[in-house]
């Protein structure tokens, strides 16, 4: 059996949250399951620029509070031909008023020009997210889980 080289692909991954007990989720048109915005990381950018970047162009929203690295993982995309992502979750929270919005997708990727629906889920939530996208919601600040404020801390 010969070995295949594995490829291996930086995402980032925000979990937006609001008022401590709610995060930020839309259906993803490709993907059955809620998403949470993610993506690529550029040449050049760092995982935590590359998760601004990301929530801009996916939800809109474009001013957070203390941004947190929760962890980071090697997720397998698929076995052959192999490919792997390393996935770079944060913490960031926001205050937003609405309860859901439309944005339609910025920037240069693929999804440009697509519009994701987003709503807000209770943290405790056992609804299926894509692409095992809910692994660490766990790891979120215990005060946020239980639903205090949140501290804001300088990034």
């Amino acid at each position: 059996m010969i070995a295949q080289d594995v490829t291996y692909v930086q995402k980032v991954c925000a979990y937006i949250t609001r008022n401590g007990s709610e995060v930020l989720v839309f259906e993803g048109p490709t993907h059955d399951g809620l998403q949470i915005p993610k993506g690529t990381v550029e040449p050049g950018e760092t995982p935590r620029e590359a998760m601004y970047r990301e929530a801009v162009e996916e939800s809109g929203l474009a001013t957070f509070g203390g941004v947190d690295h929760l962890v980071t993982d090697v997720w397998t995309r698929r076995e052959s031909p192999p490919k792997r992502y390393v996935r770079h979750f944060y913490h960031a929270p926001v205050h937003e008023p609405r309860d859901a919005w439309t944005h339609t997708v910025t920037g240069a990727g693929p999804e440009r020009g697509t519009e994701f629906s987003f709503s807000w889920l209770d943290l405790g939530t056992d609804a299926a997210f894509a692409l095992d996208l809910d692994d660490y919601l766990e790891t979120l600040p215990e005060t946020v889980v239980d639903g205090a404020a949140p501290s804001v801390a300088a990034d």
